[in-house]
């Protein structure tokens, strides 16, 4: 027979909730700042062609 599972702490669900908002932010931010460095031409990591 199936047994209902114990609840998840409101602490232990607030933790999960901002590792996973943290990783979001933290790609969102990677991408951002590749994307200033393509645009102003200051890349040296990734290589991109420019169209003159």
């Amino acid at each position: 027979m199936a047994v209902p599972k114990k609840r998840t702490s409101i602490s232990k669900k607030r933790i999960r909730k901002k590792t996973w908002k943290k990783k979001g932010y933290c790609t969102a931010l990677k991408a951002f700042s590749l994307g200033k460095s393509l645009s102003t031409g200051n890349s040296k990591s990734y290589f991109a062609q420019q169209n003159k």
